[in-house]
Formats: C-alpha cells, structure tokens, sequence
C-alpha cells in the first residue's frame, strides 16, 4: 500500500511538471506541505521526491527545497525504469503497441542464461511493436519468470509494469541496462519502418526485485533516428 501512495504521489507531481502546472525553476510545496496535501506522512512524500530527483525532474538544493528541472520530452532516459506508456506521455506523442507474440514456455538455452534460470524453468515471452505518430520504430522482446502473474494481450498492450506495481508483492526495484548499436536484423526489418538503416539501437535490461530476485530480461531495439539517450547524473 506505501509504495501505491509513493507512486501515486511521484505521478501525479510527474505530470503537473510535464503538462507545466509546475513550470521549471518552480518551487515545490515542502514535504510538510505535501504530506498534508496528499493525506499521507513526510516519509513517503519523501520517497516519492526522491523518485522524481532520480529522473530529472527536480533538483533538492539544501535548506531551500525542490526545484523543478527543465525536461527534454523527446529524451529516453537511460537511468530509471520508465515504461512506454510513461515515456510516451512524457514526449506528448500518439502511441500504440501492438503485441505480436505472447506466450509461456521453456526458454532457449541463451534466454535461459540471460535470466540465470534451468531450461525447465517456464517464461512469459512477450514481443511487442511500438509505434510512434503512426511509424513502428520500436521492437520490445521481453522474457519473465513464471512466477509473476499471469499476462494477457490486453496488460501486454497497455503497461505491464502498471500491472505488475499493482499485482506483485514484491516490488520493482532497479535495472541493470546495457546499450550497443548492432547490425540489423531479418527481425527488425520484418516489423520496424527501418528506412533502411543498417544499424539499431538496442537497450538490454535485467530487471531486478526488491528482494534482488532477477525476473526479467529484455531487448528494446530501437531505430536510431528517433531517440537520444541521456542519463541525469548528480555527483557524490
């Protein structure tokens, strides 16, 4: 139930400061503040800035507050885990996904590595186009354990992250993301509107539980005309 409020909390701030209710350089309310506006305690309130701080979205300068950062809606950001659905709210885009393969079954002997997993251990494989203001630019190929709830094509379609905050009892915590630019593949050509590129961008990720459990692998291939990666670096 904490982490539904800290999320409600890190959304809702979320999209005050992309529709521009809160403009950049604006202050926001303290936590006390906040608390009180949200009905809820400091500590959450604090867990939900801290979340937005993580994502650029503002800037804590001590005994002064929290700032709001100017954001760069066509950016993929790189730190964080922020699911299409998310990302293409953040870039005021018309978006589908449309699911080509979902299915549960044994892994192939590298799936089966990438998750750290035996080959009689079954996985969700989920492969979805994503398309920007009508082009297919993204391929998503997801791998999960079995042990998560079970998905349909209507989850897959919308956010299975959304789902899965709202189902797991064991929350999403943090990502291991690596990104190489690689020849194109029969694949990629099959589904993206490649426009003849002969490279692709592709984003790996082992996504982790709070409990450090690796439940998911995942390769977003990504034509490499429509996104810039950026990360938001604070130093120590």
């Amino acid at each position: 139930m904490l982490d539904n409020i800290y999320l409600s909390i890190y959304h809702d701030l979320v999209n005050q400061i992309e529709q521009g209710t809160l403009p950049p350089d604006s202050k926001l309310p303290s936590e006390n503040e906040l608390a009180v506006q949200y009905g809820t305690s400091r500590e959450t309130v604090r867990k939900a800035l801290h979340l937005l701080s993580q994502h650029g979205y503002i800037h804590k300068i001590k005994g002064k507050g929290s700032f709001v950062l100017h954001v760069n809606k066509f950016n993929f950001p790189v730190s964080g885990l922020v699911s299409f659905k998310e990302l293409t709210k953040r870039m005021r885009k018309n978006a589908t996904t449309k699911v080509i393969s979902l299915k549960r079954g044994r892994p192939s002997p590298y799936i089966a590595t990438q998750l750290n997993i035996s080959r009689t251990e079954e996985v969700w494989e989920v492969i979805r186009v994503r398309e920007i203001d009508g082009e297919k630019i993204i391929l998503d190929k997801d791998y999960f354990r079995s042990f998560i709830p079970p998905l349909t094509v209507e989850i897959c379609e919308d956010s299975i992250y959304e789902y899965l905050d709202q189902t797991l009892t064991v929350g999403i915590s943090f990502a291991k993301k690596f990104i190489t630019i690689e020849s194109i593949t029969e694949e990629d050509q099959t589904w993206l509107d490649h426009k003849q590129y002969p490279m692709i961008a592709v984003v790996r990720n082992y996504v982790h539980l709070e409990d450090n459990t690796l439940f998911q692998y995942s390769e977003s291939r990504h034509r490499p005309d429509k996104f810039r990666f950026v990360d938001f670096a604070r130093r120590a």
